[in-house]
């Protein structure tokens, strides 16, 4: 963590900037068979890897999607563009959510919109979500900026490699803490929703 608060900032920038969400236009018109999805998927999603053979989408993950009712059923083996913004939403929350928590916060959502010809479809839905990526960033350098300058002034009495460690450990320490907090606040909100 021998870094300056400006160096890691901009190394941080450039990762959140590589990981960028699918964009509206980037998702396909024409309904997909399982297998262009699993690849567009991993085309789109190839940057959040952390690893190189870590997995985006595989055909049992869609399945068990299908089964456990988190996405609706394709049609005639063909997934629409709502399939494909559904399946971006549970990419997005199994990280950190519980599978019937999804369920809770994303089966009223499809039920309402997944192919609405209303005035208001999934995929507005999704743009308008999204579209607040941008300033989210901007709270989050914020954040980490603040986060970073704090674990540095830690464990003033050590030097060396040990400070460095301690640094680094603090850093991680505060940062878990942070999801383990907002965490918590989402359960408790999807706690709240109404009972379908």
């Amino acid at each position: 963590m021998a870094k300056d608060i400006h160096e890691f900032l901009r190394e941080v920038l450039e990762k959140l900037q590589s990981i960028d969400y699918v964009k509206p236009e980037s998702l396909p018109n024409i309904d997909l068979y399982m297998d262009q999805v699993t690849t567009f998927m991993d085309t789109q999603l190839a940057s959040t890897k952390r690893h190189e053979d870590d997995k985006i989408l595989t055909k049992t993950m869609i399945n068990n999607y299908a089964k456990n009712n988190l996405l609706p059923p394709p049609k005639k083996k063909k997934y629409s563009k709502d399939h494909v913004l559904a399946l971006l939403f549970i990419y997005y929350f199994k990280s950190i959510l519980s599978i019937s928590d999804i369920q809770s916060i994303l089966n009223p959502i499809t039920e309402k919109y997944f192919g609405s010809e209303a005035d208001l479809s999934l995929q507005d839905v999704y743009n308008e979500v999204f579209g607040l990526e941008h300033e989210e960033v901007q709270h989050i350098l914020k954040d980490l900026a603040k986060k970073y300058k704090t674990s540095v002034k830690t464990f003033e009495g050590v030097s060396g490699k040990d400070a460095e460690l301690l640094h680094q450990f603090t850093f991680i320490c505060m940062l878990c803490f942070d999801v383990y907090i907002k965490k918590m606040i989402i359960e408790q909100t999807i706690d709240q929703l109404p009972k379908p």
